[in-house]
């Protein structure tokens, strides 16, 4: 937005309003719930929470230039889209956004979208996040074999034969993070891939910032002004 268009964009409804819209919007109502509990016509919520996307999304973007992942990281890929079908890892993908990731232990996770599952998307990934000698833990899948070969102290556990958890070693942190993604985005009722970036970093956002989320968000309102 342009500074005149903000100014003509903020004046609409009282401070208070304001406030009360940042806060429906850090806890995830909809924006009609919002608009019920604020008094306000939808569309106006809806705008406000697009303006708080806006700052999001150029926040999001800008903490991914300072990360630098040193130990501790679950690394996975997940499918988003229509309901897989059952067979081997990945069928049915061609309906689906792919979706890799990375999530440092009681910290924050990292997403990015890939075309495919395979080890030349994934791995350039991780090697320019995570710092060589780093533990990383993932399933069994083959893309991340070679983590090894470039100086990653590698451990995984194997789904296919139903180990999910060996001592410290799992990815369930990582999986959280989809599930709770995943769920998210279905209060949308689909969303269209166009968009799905956008959305995706926003979960991000809100995922990274969970305990200081209302906080950040009034701040960068008022940096956006």
């Amino acid at each position: 937005m342009t500074g005149k268009r903000r100014d003509n964009f903020r004046i609409r409804i009282s401070e208070k309003k304001l406030r009360l819209i940042i806060r429906c919007f850090a806890v995830d109502c909809s924006a009609t719930q919002t608009g019920k509990i604020v008094h306000a016509n939808r569309n106006t919520a809806n705008r406000y929470y697009e303006f708080f996307r806006d700052l999001i999304v150029k926040d999001g973007l800008k903490e991914r230039y300072e990360l630098n992942i040193v130990n501790g990281i679950e690394a996975d890929e997940s499918y988003f889209g229509p309901r897989r079908v059952r067979g081997k890892r990945g069928r049915g993908a061609s309906k689906k956004v792919i979706v890799f990731g990375l999530l440092k232990r009681h910290g924050r996770v990292y997403t990015e979208v890939i075309p495919t599952a395979k080890q030349i998307e994934i791995l350039p990934i991780i090697r320019k996040t995570v710092a060589t000698g780093a533990d990383i833990y993932t399933d069994g899948w083959r893309s991340y074999d070679a983590l090894a070969v470039y100086g990653y102290n590698h451990k995984k556990v194997k789904h296919h034969t139903d180990e999910f958890v060996r001592g410290d070693t799992h990815i369930n942190g990582i999986e959280s993070f989809w599930s709770w993604t995943k769920h998210r985005l279905n209060k949308f009722h689909g969303v269209h891939k166009r968009h799905f970036k956008r959305y995706l970093l926003e979960s991000e956002w809100r995922f990274n910032h969970r305990d200081d989320m209302e906080k950040l968000l009034k701040l960068l309102i008022k940096q956006g002004r």
